[in-house]
């Protein structure tokens, strides 16, 4: 038996003995069936990221048959800024492989990831999870190749109960129970992402921590298994919805914001990402980056000013874009090293078995590792619309596949060194730098839009709607307002406290 389809605790997979990107209405309803399901919740997502639901009784076969078969009616307008109330309606049609068993439901409650259809019955063009189709056909087209990512989220977790066995302030990473608070939250919360299919590569507590006004703030972090990029977003979505309903079950608060206070860690939403052909991936040749994986840096480096347009929507993710916080400010990348804005991190790529060294009753074998390396963005954080800042990402990656001086671009653009060191401030200096603003991210994005509106992935509609709700902050000069007025930066980390 498939040890994937075995070993695993989504128990929708488990039961089924399928994939979940094989399921069929027929299985969906045999499931429901099999386990008394009484409730059906669609999920959908809207224009502020977060997960809306629509909830459907299992009274009957009929229904539930007819339910999956067609959908629902909703509210378009109550949904999206740019649809008008005279024409709204739009369809939600469940996506079959996106179906788990709610693990907060007092009724068994099975919940679906949805997409959204016109009146004509066709996709969104404006929509969240079609944009991000439409960026990963476009990707594979062009190239050849499919487009796979994954994200370190990062989140805070405040109480107001513990404030024993303290960590010295900001020096929380990879810390042990008892000195971090919530390790057995972190592991239930893993347990429960899992269960409604999340592929986590490992949660631990991060740099971040202190206490203020008598509350203890611990940073922590998920990080996923890389997946197509489709999977990748969902996967996301979903985690932050159980992230905040297990905290409100523990009575905990959570927040994803980029900046909460002053002086401290940012909680930022890292993306990795690689090519593959075949079930293969592309990123190394003969033991570094290969010249796929340096083109698709290229395209980063050339897309990286507009890419906050989706990945640092409002304004306190210019709070994080500073220098020493240990994001970056500078459009560049370079090995292992943090303060540069696409890091490659180890992968793997040594001569020597570690394994083996470590373990000296293991034999020595030719291991598969190339599949490890990968590229990290790391300018995005907890506000950003995830689709549409995948859908970027796999859009400047194909750009760079189209950029004639792609590996002169690459090599341009790499560093060495730590860049905000003094001693290198020359080549600081001859580096491009991110927007310090929501209004600067709109500039670039309306400067770069073609390139996100080739083949259609972005619609105008949908990138004018981005340009007016960033300028509509009117930020400008928000880092100079804020050193005037310290007290409106407390305001607006107060006001987009639970961002995203």
């Amino acid at each position: 038996m498939d040890s994937f389809l075995n070993y695993n605790i989504n128990p929708v997979l488990v039961h089924l003995q399928k994939y979940p990107t094989d399921y069929t209405k027929k299985d969906i309803i045999k499931f429901i069936i099999d386990k008394g399901v009484r409730i059906l919740n669609f999920r959908y997502v809207a224009a502020d990221g977060r997960l809306k639901t629509l909830n459907f009784p299992v009274t009957s076969y009929q229904y539930l048959d007819s339910v999956l078969s067609y959908g629902e009616r909703v509210d378009g307008s109550s949904l999206f800024p740019y649809i008008e109330a005279g024409s709204s309606d739009l369809y939600i049609i469940p996506r079959f492989s996106t179906a788990y068993l709610d693990p907060f439901a007092k009724i068994p409650t099975l919940g679906l990831l949805c997409s959204y259809f016109t009146k004509d019955g066709l996709p969104l063009d404006t929509a969240p999870e079609n944009t991000l189709l439409k960026a990963s056909r476009s990707f594979t087209k062009r190239t050849g190749y499919s487009f796979e990512a994954m994200g370190e989220l990062e989140f805070y977790i405040v109480d107001d109960k513990r404030n024993d066995y303290l960590i010295p302030d900001q020096k929380g990473y990879h810390e042990s129970e008892p000195f971090t608070k919530f390790e057995q939250f972190r592991c239930d919360l893993m347990n429960h992402i899992a269960q409604t299919g999340g592929q986590i590569k490992y949660g631990h507590s991060e740099v971040g921590n202190f206490t203020l006004d008598k509350k203890t703030y611990e940073q922590n972090e998920i990080e996923f298994l890389v997946s197509p990029v489709e999977q990748a977003a969902d996967q996301l979505v979903m985690a932050k919805w159980i992230i905040r309903n297990l905290a409100y079950r523990y009575g905990l608060n959570i927040t994803f914001a980029p900046k909460i206070t002053a002086g401290k860690a940012g909680s930022g939403l890292h993306f990795h990402t690689r090519m593959v052909k075949d079930g293969t991936s592309l990123m190394i040749k003969d033991g570094k980056l290969s010249n796929d994986a340096l083109a698709a840096i290229a395209g980063y480096m050339k897309c990286a000013s507009s890419l906050t347009a989706f990945g640092n929507t409002n304004p306190t993710s210019y709070f994080r874009l500073v220098p020493h916080q240990e994001a970056p400010t500078s459009i560049c990348w370079g090995d292992r090293n943090r303060s540069v804005l696409v890091r490659v991190p180890l992968g793997w790529t040594g001569k020597n078995d570690m394994l083996a060294i470590a373990n000296p009753l293991e034999d020595s074998s030719n291991r598969k590792i190339s599949d490890k390396q990968t590229v990290e963005m790391r300018s995005p954080d907890g506000s950003a619309d995830i689709y549409q800042m995948l859908a970027g990402l796999t859009v400047a990656a194909r750009t760079g596949f189209e950029m004639e001086d792609a590996l002169a671009v690459a090599e341009r653009t790499y560093v060495d060194v730590n860049i905000h060191d003094h001693v290198n401030e020359s080549r600081l200096n001859s580096l491009e730098q991110l927007p310090s603003s929501c209004f600067e991210s709109a500039q670039e994005l309306s400067a770069k839009r073609a390139l996100y509106e080739k083949d259609g992935v972005f619609s105008p509609k949908l990138t004018d709607g981005i340009i007016r709700k960033l300028n509509s902050y009117n930020d400008i000069d928000i880092r100079n307002d804020i050193e005037k007025s310290p007290e409106k930066m407390m305001e607006l980390l107060e006001m987009y406290y639970h961002c995203g």
